[in-house]
C-alpha cells in the first residue's frame, strides 16, 4: 500500500466526506474518492459521532465581500466613511468599525477583512442539555435504567406536562451522546444504548436506493432444493466474504457434502472483483463440481 502524506481536509474535501457518509457510502469507498487512508475518514466521522455538521452560512446583516471590496476601494480613493456608508446604505459606525478592527486605514485590506469576519463569526452554542444540567441528570439517570432516547423524551412530557425547560427530543440525546465536543453527557452512557454503535448512521443510508446489508434480487435460503439439505449430491458449496486488516478481503467455499473449504483472495468486496476472482478459482474443480455448481450464501 503506498503510503500517502498526512494533511488537512479542505472545506470542500470535508462537505464531499459528509455528503458522500448521508448517501450511504462506506469509509474505504469515501477515501478511494478523496485519496485518503479509510483510518483518516473513519477519524473525522468518528469526531462527529457520524453526524454531519451543519453547513455554515453567512448572516444577512453581516458585511458581505463585495462590501468589503467597496470599502478598500473608497479608502484608497480618500472618502471618509460616512461617504462609504452612505454610498452602500449602511451606518457610518458600521464602516469605522469594519475599519478599526482590521488594521485602519493603512493596512486594511478586503480580502484579510473577510477571512478573519468569518472565523470570529463562529459561535458555539451550548445544547439544552449542557445548559440544563437538572435535565442532563435525569437524562443520565434514565439512560443507566437501559431507557432508550425515545422512551426519555416521551415520559418527559408526561412526567413534566407543564415544565417546557425540562424536555427534550430524542435527537437532542443521541447528539449529545455522539458528539462529546458538546460535553452533556458522558460517553460511557453509549454503552447502555440498545444498537451499542459508537458512530450515528440513518438505517436508509444507501448509494443503491435500499437498506445496506440486503443484495438486491437475491433468492432466499428458504428457496433452495430439498437435495441440498441432505447434502446427498455433491456440488453444493456456501460462500462468504470475510474482511481482514488493511482493507483485505477472502472468500471462503465450502462444499456441503465433503465439507471441503477453499479461500480465494480477493482484492476488493464489490461484486465484480468477488465474481471475477471466483469464477476463476472453480475453473480449478472437478467437472462434476463445476457441473453442478450452486451458490448459497
Amino acid at each position: 500500500m503506498v503510503a500517502r502524506a498526512r494533511r488537512l481536509y479542505t472545506a470542500v474535501e470535508r462537505r464531499e466526506l459528509w455528503e458522500r457518509w448521508k448517501r450511504g457510502e462506506s469509509v474505504s469507498d469515501i477515501g478511494r474518492a478523496l485519496d485518503r487512508a479509510p483510518s483518516t475518514v473513519h477519524g473525522a466521522i468518528r469526531e462527529r459521532g457520524g453526524v454531519p455538521p451543519r453547513e455554515r452560512r453567512r448572516s444577512r446583516l453581516a458585511l458581505s465581500a463585495a462590501e468589503r471590496e467597496e470599502i478598500s476601494r473608497g479608502v484608497a480613493a480618500g472618502e471618509s466613511a460616512r461617504r462609504i456608508a452612505a454610498r452602500l446604505g449602511r451606518a457610518s459606525s458600521t464602516i469605522a468599525r469594519e475599519l478599526g478592527r482590521n488594521g485602519g486605514r493603512g493596512g486594511y485590506r478586503a480580502a484579510d477583512a473577510d477571512q478573519q469576519a468569518w472565523v470570529c463569526a463562529r459561535r458555539p452554542q451550548e445544547c439544552k442539555l449542557a445548559r440544563n444540567r437538572v435535565l442532563a441528570g435525569v437524562v443520565a439517570t434514565k439512560l443507566e435504567q437501559d431507557w432508550s432516547p425515545h422512551q426519555i423524551s416521551g415520559w418527559l412530557k408526561q412526567e413534566y406536562p407543564d415544565d417546557p425547560s425540562l424536555r427534550v427530543s430524542h435527537e437532542t440525546i443521541y447528539r449529545s451522546l455522539f458528539i462529546q465536543a458538546r460535553g452533556a453527557l458522558k460517553q460511557e452512557l453509549v454503552r447502555h444504548l440498545r444498537s451499542k454503535r459508537r458512530i450515528r448512521r440513518s438505517r436508509h443510508a444507501s448509494v443503491h436506493g435500499h437498506s445496506q446489508g440486503r443484495i438486491i434480487d437475491a433468492i432466499s435460503i428458504r428457496e433452495r432444493p430439498a437435495e441440498v439439505e441432505d447434502r446427498a449430491v455433491p456440488g453444493h458449496w456456501e460462500g462468504d466474504l470475510l474482511r481482514g486488516t488493511g482493507n483485505s478481503h477472502v472468500v471462503t467455499l465450502v462444499e456441503r457434502r465433503s465439507r471441503c473449504c477453499m479461500l480465494v483472495q480477493v482484492a476488493g468486496k464489490d461484486t465484480a472483483t468477488v465474481v471475477a476472482a471466483l469464477s476463476q478459482h472453480v475453473q480449478q474443480l472437478p467437472a462434476a463440481l463445476r457441473r453442478s455448481l450452486t451458490w448459497d450464501r
